[in-house]
């Protein structure tokens, strides 16, 4: 816990399992309270390395994209008592050694949602990323601070850090099963007024991380301006678009059906049994 607030991280897997492992052993188990899995139809064992690891996995039975992958997440984070959430990818493109940082900006009172930005400091192209893929962020980074109001080094990365009531509060569930999912979050959480900070992240590019192709790439970028565009016309009142409804469909238990995924049962202790046993030991 962080100044008595719970704090869960949540991982959204597909294909994880030669990384996994590495990313969960450097999550902090003195700050994080619990940590769960949900694995998109992973074509490798992830879900059975996870569950072999005391980490409470959901398995969705096909494949249903990055963004319904997240709803899950924050639904059953939501379900442990979450006071913070905290998404991590378990590809260890990210260092989960940030987690206690990102967490406390919130506990702290100061912000709603923090995000581990890999364009502060020297991060993204130190760490690998093509630089047609650092190019293609900073074009749209800057197309969005433009038409969103708002000024965020980048909306595109995958770590971030919710206070409970961002996640009940936004209408998740009217917003794309895709990556774009992403960014029409960010974009709710401005439209609505919550406060976003920032923190510089290193991040690693190698070949187990996860990408997605050029295409998709093309297609996201599309999906991202589009966004933010609706976004635009929204606020000076020329539409009125259910991601920015506040009576939009919520991620509240009655609106996800239960039947598109199972729970991978457990092959050890749950991760946060076992970091309370090692403090009580002084381990």
């Amino acid at each position: 816990m962080l100044n008595g607030q719970k704090i869960v991280v949540v991982m959204p897997a597909y294909n994880a399992e030669k990384t996994l492992r590495r990313t969960v052993d450097e999550i902090p188990r003195d700050v994080v309270d619990g940590v769960l899995l949900v694995d998109d139809a992973s074509r490798d064992s992830t879900s059975k390395l996870a569950a072999s690891l005391g980490i409470p996995t959901f398995v969705h039975v096909r494949n249903y994209g990055y963004g319904r992958n997240q709803k899950t997440c924050y639904m059953q984070a939501l379900r442990m008592g979450a006071d913070v959430v905290v998404m991590l990818h378990p590809d260890y493109q990210y260092s989960p050694k940030l987690i206690t940082a990102m967490a406390a900006m919130i506990t702290g009172g100061e912000f709603d949602v923090v995000l581990g930005s890999r364009i502060l400091g020297v991060g993204a192209l130190a760490g690998g990323m093509p630089l047609y893929k650092y190019i293609f962020n900073r074009c749209l980074t800057l197309a969005q601070n433009l038409l969103c109001s708002h000024k965020l080094s980048e909306y595109h990365t995958g770590y971030r850090a919710f206070s409970r009531r961002v996640l009940t509060e936004l209408p998740l569930q009217e917003n794309d099963d895709d990556f774009v999912f992403d960014n029409e979050m960010l974009a709710q959480a401005i439209y609505f007024g919550f406060r976003i900070g920032e923190v510089s992240c290193p991040t690693k590019y190698f070949e187990d991380a996860s990408s997605i192709n050029f295409r998709r790439s093309v297609k996201y970028g599309l999906g991202v301006l589009g966004t933010s565009v609706l976004f635009r016309l929204n606020r000076w009142g020329f539409v009125k678009s259910r991601i920015f409804a506040r009576d939009g469909r919520r991620l509240d238990d009655a609106s996800i059906p239960a039947d598109y995924y199972r729970e991978e049962l457990q092959q050890a202790e749950p991760m946060a049994t076992v970091a309370g046993e090692e403090s009580a030991r002084g381990g």
